[in-house]
């Protein structure tokens, strides 16, 4: 194997999570007597770029399929933040109604839908049917397909260039990072911006979100890697800001490498400096995650075991692709976590891949009163915990298990 930036050969483990399906494959009660493909979830570190890396077993378009399920408006949170970006977009760059925002892996409309409301003419590129279709209700225009560099230079043709581009939480999920982030420099204006929001290794490592590793997700980012990946492909980082979001993000602003008005950020050499002092660039560093991962996994089945010893039940709240990587690591199933919760009807009735634990809807907890829920996207506990805040009525309590066991 050959790392997907650099082709160095790729010959250390971060972590290894043993074969697990698609996290977002959900299946049907059909499904469920069929064959279920599983892939090794095996993570490699490249000692020469510092990409780390998981292995491309399925197509993107296995994973982005036309009845994808994961719809971003369902999280009233992330909805939140997408309209405090525009905000923050329009008052930085002058945004005005003839300015161009494209979004890279738009989903649902999710975050154009504040640019269309303030007029400013927008474009989503969305490769699932289910969600573009959705962004389509909402007034957003969708193309149905993958960007690369052909499609950035084809709609620069045929669009104009591109003012702003977002792309949020889909650097990682691309096997050709090179080829995606080069469809950025084809397509925006001399002096265009993209910013880029991605989950940041370095919080990963440190608070031992091995769960946010999933087949969807080719690549593990740190700051440094993504500015030399950047660089080889003619587009120059001249700020990153730090986000709470999925467990510690990043926010990297980049532009074309010639582009004049966009002066560098003291804060980008400054997290360099941060991250190269961590260890981001020495193997040591990544050594450590696997016996924390193994530590979760096992605390979790104590508890579960507990629990049903005692007679107790446990669900789960939210049929997230960060939860199908822990309960299949762990090798739970419906004997343990008897049902998932989700807001999203896209899950409703359908299973979870691997672990077959079915999904209901929201109304479930109240009707089956479980003792404990177990947050399964820790990374909006506190949204989760506020809208089911009604299972204290007969003494139910929410428990997390990422980065540690933790009865709320």
């Amino acid at each position: 194997m050959k790392c997907r930036h650099c082709k160095a050969p790729l010959e250390h483990g971060l972590v290894d999570l043993g074969h697990q399906p698609p996290s977002n494959a959900y299946l049907s009660a059909a499904d469920l007597e069929q064959p279920e493909v599983h892939a090794p979830l095996k993570v490699y570190v490249c000692t020469t770029c510092w990409l780390v890396q998981l292995p491309a077993h399925h197509a993107a378009d296995t994973h982005f399929s036309a009845d994808y399920a994961y719809f971003s408006s369902v999280s009233s949170s992330w909805v939140v933040h997408a309209e405090a970006y525009i905000n923050a977009m329009v008052q930085r760059f002058g945004l005005v109604d003839d300015s161009f925002v494209v979004e890279v892996a738009s989903n649902d409309g999710y975050l154009l839908q504040f640019a269309r409301a303030r007029g400013i003419r927008c474009l989503g590129i969305e490769p699932t049917a289910s969600t573009a279709a959705s962004a389509r209700e909402k007034g957003i225009e969708s193309l149905e397909e993958f960007f690369g560099e052909a499609l950035g230079r084809r709609l620069a043709a045929e669009r104009g260039p591109a003012d702003l581009m977002a792309a949020n939480n889909v650097l990682a999920h691309v096997p050709d990072i090179d080829d995606f982030v080069a469809g950025f420099r084809e397509m925006l204006a001399p002096e265009g911006v993209a910013t880029f929001e991605f989950p940041h290794l370095m919080k990963l490592i440190d608070g031992d979100q091995f769960d946010t590793i999933y087949h969807e997700h080719y690549s593990y980012l740190s700051l440094v890697t993504v500015e030399r990946i950047f660089t080889t492909q003619g587009l120059r980082v001249f700020d990153v800001e730090e986000l709470p979001t999925h467990g510690g993000s990043l926010r990297v602003f980049a532009c074309r490498r010639e582009a004049a008005t966009h002066q560098r950020a003291d804060r980008v050499d400054k997290l360099i400096a941060a991250e190269t002092a961590a260890g981001l660039q020495t193997l040591a560093y990544y050594k450590r995650l696997q016996a924390r991962a193994d530590a979760v996994k096992l605390d979790l089945l104590a508890f579960l075991v507990e629990q049903r010893k005692a007679g107790r039940h446990v669900a789960a709240y939210g049929a997230a692709a960060k939860g199908n990587t822990l309960l299949n690591y762990a090798g739970v199933k419906p004997d343990l976590v008897e049902f998932a919760c989700d807001a999203a009807p896209s899950k409703q009735g359908r299973f979870l891949p691997g672990s077959h634990i079915p999904v209901l809807a929201p109304e479930a907890l109240k009707e089956r009163r479980p003792d404990f829920v177990l947050i399964l996207p820790w990374n909006i506990r506190a949204e989760i915990e506020a809208q089911h805040s009604y299972i204290a009525e007969w003494g139910g309590k929410f428990v997390v298990a990422v980065p540690q066991l933790e009865v709320l």
